[in-house]
């Protein structure tokens, strides 16, 4: 009788499709890190040009349409030269990525009423810090680090006995 040995090419498939899983899950975190990076800068560049507003409405849709077209355009420039890929690839990649992370930091931002203190304070540094919480807030709630087991306590609460030894 002959002896069907399929069990070792099956582990070395599911291996490898592991690793392509892994892989695709590191490539993907990256192209979403660089399309925050870039939506960051081209908000940045808009506060610190003196359109703080221009930011606040584009972030709540309330813009005009030529303006959110031009904002996205350079936001999609910024992210084609970040990414390092080149031709139908790069712009395929951009498309999704761009608007999935857009989506995310605007979801994030009416989650956490950022929208309404960016309308309260007008301030250029103060704008500029709440774009840097956004950005930081986005990228916890796209990528959560459920390895470390960190926790925030409040200042009168007892420490676990694993740090007092």
């Amino acid at each position: 009788m002959k002896k069907l040995s399929f069990l070792p090419p099956l582990f070395s498939a599911a291996r490898a499709t592991g690793l392509r899983a892994w892989q695709t899950g590191r490539l993907f975190q990256r192209a979403v890190r660089t399309a925050l990076d870039s939506i960051q800068d081209v908000l940045r560049a808009e506060v610190q040009k003196g359109n703080a507003q221009l930011v606040i409405d584009f972030l709540t849709n309330k813009g005009l349409p030529a303006v959110r077209a031009l904002l996205l355009e350079r936001m999609a420039a910024r992210l084609l030269l970040r990414i390092g890929l080149r031709g139908v690839l790069a712009s395929s990649v951009v498309g999704w990525v761009l608007p999935f992370a857009l989506e995310q930091l605007i979801k994030v931002g009416h989650k956490t009423g950022l929208f309404e203190k960016l309308r309260a304070n007008s301030t250029v540094a103060d704008t500029l810090r709440r774009l840097d919480e956004l950005k930081q807030a986005t990228w916890k709630s796209l990528a959560p680090d459920h390895g470390t087991g960190a926790e925030v306590l409040p200042d009168d609460a007892e420490l676990p006995r694993q740090l007092l030894s």
